[in-house]
């Protein structure tokens, strides 16, 4: 029976190695897509700048309103009814998208909102004096640093950061007069006296008080430096720019005020 079985082909069946296809190469083909239109033409994002919904909305808004009703009291009352409906990051991101658009009348409602319900640090104060600055709103700018003062001038507890943002947007809008009122502030709260002012604070307000003309003004702010570095100097530890470089003006003031280059 085997050799039968072995004789007989038929019944075994042959065992057949799967055919391998030559590979070809895949041909892919690309078709370029352009998305947008006139409307979608928009300026490059700005890094670290984000607006939400709320604060877009409110912004639109205030301009609507400013451009339907301008300075009537319909407009104010839709315009506090707007702001009071936005939290504080909102509400400043609106202030700063304002001021960067250079709408200085709008700003100066919303920053009163921020003032009222939130309070306002010396650095948001220097960006609005920066801007009603160069938009020659010198009033408003006044008006500002008066509400400073009113409101306990500058203490000794400030951002020293602060403190130099508004020394320079004083120095930017020329006014000597609000330059002095400054530094009067800072005098009365015991700047140089009691605290030491920043290296670079006064570095700007010397060259803020030579830029504007006011020498004498300068001559007293640096002997007031100086007879702090004298009798602070070892207590403190005060840096090596106070020490060497406020000491050279007793040796030859002029040479020293020219030391600084005008910002």
């Amino acid at each position: 029976m085997a050799s039968s079985l072995h004789q007989n082909p038929t019944f075994i069946k042959p065992h057949s190695s799967p055919s391998i296809k030559p590979s070809t190469p895949t041909r892919r083909s690309y078709i370029p897509v352009h998305c947008g239109g006139p409307r979608s033409q928009r300026g490059p994002l700005i890094k670290g700048r984000f607006l939400s919904i709320e604060a877009i909305q409110a912004i639109q808004t205030l301009k609507r309103i400013n451009r339907i009703n301008p300075q009537t009291q319909t407009e104010t009352q839709l315009q506090t009814k707007t702001l009071t409906r936005l939290i504080k990051s909102d509400l400043v991101a609106t202030l700063k998208e304002l001021l960067r658009q250079e709408q200085p009348t709008l700003a100066l409602r919303v920053f009163s909102a921020v003032r009222s319900e939130y309070g306002a640090d010396l650095t948001l104060y220097a960006e609005m004096l920066k801007v009603l600055g160069n938009c020659g709103m010198y009033e408003d700018v006044d008006r500002l640093i008066e509400e400073i003062e009113v409101g306990g001038g500058i203490g000794c507890d400030e951002d020293p950061k602060g403190v130099l943002s508004l020394i320079k947007a004083v120095i930017g809008a020329k006014r000597r007069d609000l330059l002095v009122r400054v530094y009067e502030m800072l005098k009365r709260s015991g700047w140089g006296e009691v605290v030491e002012f920043d290296e670079y604070v006064v570095k700007v307000l010397s060259n803020g008080f030579k830029g504007l003309v006011m020498m004498n003004l300068l001559k007293r702010f640096l002997m007031i430096m100086i007879g702090f570095v004298r009798l602070n100097s070892i207590r403190l530890g005060l840096s090596s720019f106070c020490r060497n470089h406020l000491f050279c003006f007793c040796l030859n003031p002029t040479q020293f005020t020219n030391s600084f280059s005008v910002m």
